[in-house]
């Protein structure tokens, strides 16, 4: 009963993926009945470097580090682990990836410098794009992902992904698998969409692949040092491959080239994945009619309104996300307790879809709202589990500590969202506050003061002009009027003040009215004198 409930329950959810292409970007939205669930965001004019294939250079080892830095052809040397450095046999998949994740004995330093010394090529893929200030991090284990295989250049390994956990179905795959005519030194992995598919959609995607590892090795061998050898598909290609599933009831493109595109790439999987591709030719954009960019201004400000009126406040600083849970003005039915532990459960299942939505990872740690019972606890610490099994980076969640804070991790392979389309404000640089006027106001004083004294020591005339913004002129002109007519009157000179109008509010000048000369500046990245 359990089970048919939980179809019965997934049968009513409607699942769309919505295309909106444009010539500077491309957007893609899982929506689930009408809610944003997933969001994807590409630049054309900027080359995606995960997943893409490189021949590079070995630079330098550090052994300290235990890493390699390769020269791959950007800026920025890429970083490569030692024990990344060599293609292990023994592979195996996470419980929570589809993609295969290698063990392998410690190879000693002495070893890493005969294989691959300073000036040696070596073929790495990216697994993780550069971020802020840090080169790419790169791997040996290279993985071609297909609709329903990966391959494993390197390894022998034939394995199925542990999420399809249907005994018969695992079974029936691997004699799949064993009927594959795989090349030397090459294994596969089945993916999650791989469940259900025939033999004949894994020979045709095994063909595909082989033709991408062709081309790829003929790259290797014409190519010079460094350069891309294999370069991942774009967004909207990728998400036929990695999303269109069964439960998708239609992909939505706006853009008449990109559909004419995916639905020659969806045929190839079937007729009936084909026939879930369909044109939007509205006259609003697509995201507009589907509601989505409204949820996503909702979805990516500081402040997120969670359904039962408690709401999550979400910073993201360079080492961490710091999210705190607040009550608002939720208002449980029954003890307090239950209701703490209501917007608890409410904060965790949205921190699992803001952090799918924001594309943001690394160490990220809950303010939750203190709980008592241990009961309840292991209860939240549970349905944070639950909700991030849907997403497709790794996560590892700890237990609630003494001081109620939950500490969790979620693999970052690029920038955020927010790192992608924003840059630092020129305003405040970055730390989301200005001085108050009242503030500036104060330096002024203090900075006339400082120069009306040494003046007065040396004897010299001196009219100061001082120039600001309009918001501080206004505080000028009114609560400190007094202050200013004060030590007009006390060092026997006059004060002109002006105003202009693009200049940073923290910014302000002290000119010589005599001979225009620049006696003191301070203030904001705009402005300076």
């Amino acid at each position: 009963m359990l089970n048919l409930f939980g179809w019965l329950k997934r049968s009513k959810l409607k699942r769309e993926i919505v295309v909106n292409v444009e010539k500077l970007e491309t957007r893609v939205a899982v929506m689930e009945n009408g809610r944003l669930e997933e969001f994807m965001v590409e630049h054309p004019e900027e080359e995606r470097l995960v997943g893409c294939i490189f021949k590079g250079r070995v630079q330098n080892l550090e052994n300290d580090l235990q890493a390699a830095f390769v020269d791959i052809g950007l800026k920025k040397n890429a970083f490569l682990h030692y024990w990344d450095m060599t293609p292990d046999a023994d592979a195996c998949l996470d419980e929570d990836e589809e993609k295969p994740r290698r063990r392998q004995g410690r190879i000693s330093n002495e070893e890493i410098a005969k294989m691959y010394p300073p000036g040696s090529e070596i073929i790495v893929q990216v697994t993780k794009g550069p971020i802020s200030t840090k080169g790419p991090r790169i791997t040996a284990n290279l993985s071609l992902p297909g609709r329903y295989l990966v391959m494993m250049p390197g390894t022998t390994t034939r394995g199925v992904s542990r999420k399809i956990g249907d005994a018969k179905e695992r079974q029936r795959l691997k004699k799949i698998l064993d009927r594959l005519p795989l090349p030397d030194n090459v294994g596969v992995i089945v993916r999650t969409a791989g469940s259900g598919a025939s033999a004949r959609a894994f020979a045709r995607d095994l063909r595909n692949l082989l033709e991408s590892w062709n081309e790829m090795q003929g790259n290797i061998r014409n190519l010079r040092t460094p350069c891309c050898v294999y370069q991942e598909p774009g967004l909207v290609e990728r998400v036929v491959r990695d999303w269109l599933t069964e439960d998708i009831d239609a992909v939505v493109i706006d853009d008449e080239k990109s559909f004419e595109d995916t639905r020659d790439i969806a045929a190839r999987i079937s007729r009936r994945a084909r026939n879930k591709i369909r044109r939007y030719d509205g006259s609003s954009n697509v995201f507009d009619h589907y509601g989505i960019d409204r949820q996503l201004s909702e979805a990516f400000s500081r402040k997120v309104p969670l359904k039962g009126g408690g709401y999550l406040v979400i910073d993201e600083t360079e080492a961490l996300i710091a999210v705190d849970v607040n009550t608002g003005h939720h208002r449980g039915k029954g003890s307090q307790e239950e209701a703490i532990l209501e917007v608890n459960l409410e904060a965790v299942d949205e921190v699992a879809r803001q952090l799918r939505l924001r594309n943001i990872g690394g160490l990220v740690v809950l303010d939750l709202i203190d709980m008592k019972s241990r009961k309840h606890q292991k209860q939240v610490e549970k349905a944070l589990k639950a909700a991030l099994k849907r997403d497709r980076a790794r996560t590892n969640v700890l237990s609630i500590s003494e001081l109620g804070l939950l500490e969790m991790s979620r693999q970052r392979q690029e920038e955020s969202i927010l790192s992608m389309l924003t840059s630092t404000c020129p305003t405040c640089g970055g730390h989301g506050l200005v001085k108050s006027p009242m503030a500036v106001s104060i330096d002024i004083q203090r900075a006339l003061v400082s120069l009306l004294r040494k003046a007065e020591e040396q004897k010299k005339p001196f009219e100061p002009k001082i120039v600001v913004s309009p918001t501080v002129m206004h505080r000028l002109r009114t609560e400190d009027a007094s202050i200013l007519a004060e030590l007009q009157k006390r060092f026997e000179t006059k004060l002109t003040f002006v105003s202009e109008l693009h200049r940073h509010p923290e910014s302000f000048c002290i000119i010589d009215a005599a001979d225009d000369q620049v006696k003191y500046s301070e203030g904001g990245s705009k402005g300076k004198a």
